[in-house]
């Protein structure tokens, strides 16, 4: 049983963890992290530092509309003002290491049209980021907008379209589920989230009928103030994303995404919560739960979500609600994950989907809940036996304490997370 979760456990953890194999002698490189090829892994100086002597380290402000195909250089800095879109026709391709900062005052964010493209491919050492333009130490939460990806792949809604929520001017889905919105790898994406109108924030990063030839891999979203991740119908698949103390939901997804999210993980700050409810993940065929095709019917594997209860505090926001809420009419599907620290671990809510549970179109299975004041829950006067459901034969799934983890006590450290379980 302790070999089965530590497995779980070690699948999920891959997003922080880059195993390599080393011999007893340190590596060598440049280590100087100002330096164009500074090495993260050299543990000695070998004098092999390059570093830029006519480097053109101005400021460029973007804002407006995207027309033309035009490349972000890692040696300029890069403020969004205000709603930047990427029109149809046009990609916008950054380098490994540039800095894009987001204002304020006017919202920065950067939306990607339909037809539009996105080219941001950054390597382990020198990932692309999009941050706060606010010094650091002073940065929070919802300090810009964030970045939203419109596509032409189905969604559910009357006539295969919608428009964006969080203001931007933006149209998205279509008939075209192998669409291409670009590539996106090694980003980083923090202090986004801002409310362009109260309780109507903009996510970290928004896939909106997002087509299955886009690639996304590698994205951490940091600190933002709505949901980290939200997907608005299509298909695009998605693997190795964090969530690193968000305000709302971790993975929201709604309006018929058919997509697979591999390999996730999610780690709360106890303290941080949305008036809403914050969950883990929060699935909904659509926003009124209606029989609409297609269905939210996306698949999860391999994710762990940490949720606020550990062992090293005894309180938490109560804003905090549940590991799992699959409700209005969801076919989501979640294998192989770790699911600990929620006041509620499952909550399938409503009798269209507790249907689509008895049916084998939502599915959840070979999971783990652990740490949990309530592990499986319904709605209020519902009927459906949860329990005998969640435990049935073929389900595998198991409700364990956080000993049984076997957590490493610095797992839940949100200044220097370790995420192996222990030896």
């Amino acid at each position: 049983m302790k070999k089965k979760v530590t497995l779980l456990f070690i699948l999920a953890s891959l997003v922080l963890i880059s195993g390599t194999f080393t011999s007893c002698k340190k590596k060598e490189g440049c280590t100087d992290k100002t330096a164009l090829n500074y090495d993260p892994d050299a543990e000695k100086d070998d004098g092999s530092c390059q570093y830029c002597t006519d480097c053109d380290t101005s400021t460029v402000t973007l804002q407006g509309s995207i027309t033309t195909s035009q490349t972000l250089k890692a040696n300029h800095k890069y403020i969004l003002k205000g709603f930047v879109y990427v029109e149809s026709g046009a990609t916008l391709t950054i380098e490994p290491g540039t800095i894009i900062k987001g204002d304020k005052d006017t919202k920065g964010s950067l939306i990607i049209k339909r037809g539009g493209k996105i080219n941001a491919v950054g390597t382990s050492s020198k990932p692309i980021v999009f941050t706060s333009n606010k010094p650091a130490g002073q940065r929070d939460y919802g300090d810009w907008g964030g970045i939203i990806i419109c596509g032409k792949a189905p969604v559910n809604l009357p006539g295969g379209e919608g428009l964006i929520e969080g203001g931007p001017d933006a149209y998205f889905g279509g008939n075209d589920p192998h669409d291409n919105s670009g590539k996106m790898k090694y980003v980083r994406i923090e202090f986004a989230g801002i409310a362009f109108q109260p309780n109507q924030e903009i996510n970290g990063l928004t896939f909106a009928g997002v087509g299955d030839q886009t690639e996304i891999d590698y994205v951490q979203v940091s600190y933002n103030g709505d949901d980290s991740y939200e997907f608005f119908g299509g298909t695009v698949n998605v693997k190795h994303l964090i969530a690193f103390r968000g305000w709302d939901d971790e993975f929201d997804t709604d309006n018929g995404w058919s997509g697979m999210a591999q390999f996730c993980l999610g780690l709360r700050d106890h303290n941080i919560a949305d008036q809403s409810g914050s969950n883990g993940f929060e699935s909904d065929n659509d926003a009124q739960g209606t029989l609409a095709e297609p269905f939210t019917k996306g698949i999860f594997c391999n994710v762990t979500l940490l949720g606020p209860i550990n062992p090293n505090n005894t309180t938490y926001n109560q804003q905090f609600k549940r590991a799992a809420h699959l409700r209005r009419n969801t076919k989501l599907k979640v294998f192989n994950s770790v699911l600990v620290g929620f006041p509620v671990g499952l909550l399938i809510d409503g009798t269209l989907a507790e249907t689509n549970a008895q049916n084998g179109e939502l599915i959840f299975k070979d999971n783990v809940l652990s740490g949990c004041v309530t592990n499986l829950a319904v709605a209020s006067g519902s009927t459906f036996d949860i329990s005998t459901w969640f435990n049935a034969q073929g389900q595998n799934n198991q409700i364990l304490s956080l000993s049984g983890l076997m957590l490493n006590s610095n797992t839940w450290n949100l200044n220097n997370p370790f995420l192996l379980p222990q030896a």
